[in-house]
């Protein structure tokens, strides 16, 4: 009863919120293989961050915002479609919505594939993505195009985050 109701309140915020707007898709413990199944012999990142807790996060945040507009404007320069193959998750409920959009569109994010936890349980969605995982933000995950994949505790640096796109083009 409470996930459904979560899931009522996420999607009202969705509907209402400004156009334009990131749209957040729920992430349950289902979601991780969703998204490999979209991203299937893709290399893709999957960053988990929360808006109400991790300072870090936003130094994250705003590294990868400044990628992405790079790699959009080489993209452009260059006559091709160029995209930082980036997931994010964010480990905050539901009713943070609007806080979440705002942080994505203010670092230029708001175009991303997003998420944001929709469990009860959450340690049940934080196992699903990693048995080893405890809670500790920000955390992000490099996944080659096998889905193989290497974890990264704490802030991604831009120079391993440009070492792993050379890599995985």
């Amino acid at each position: 009863m409470r996930r459904a109701f979560a899931g009522i309140v996420l999607t009202l915020l969705v509907l209402t919120s400004p156009v334009g707007a990131t749209e957040l898709r729920p992430f349950t413990a289902d979601s991780l293989a969703a998204i490999k199944a979209q991203y299937a012999g893709r290399p893709f990142i999957l960053s988990l961050w929360s808006v109400n807790w991790c300072g870090h996060c936003i130094t994250e945040l705003t590294m990868l915002g400044k990628v992405a507009a790079e790699l959009k404007t080489r993209g452009t320069q260059a006559k091709t479609q160029q995209k930082l193959p980036l997931v994010l998750v964010s480990t905050d409920t539901p009713e943070s919505a609007p806080a979440l959009q705002g942080t994505l569109k203010r670092l230029g994010l708001e175009g991303m594939d997003s998420w944001v936890f929709d469990d009860a349980i959450p340690e049940r969605v934080r196992y699903a993505v990693d048995p080893g995982w405890y809670g500790e933000l920000p955390r992000t995950y490099l996944y080659n195009a096998r889905h193989q994949r290497e974890a990264v505790v704490g802030v991604l640096s831009e120079k391993k985050l440009k070492a792993w796109l050379q890599a995985n083009q």
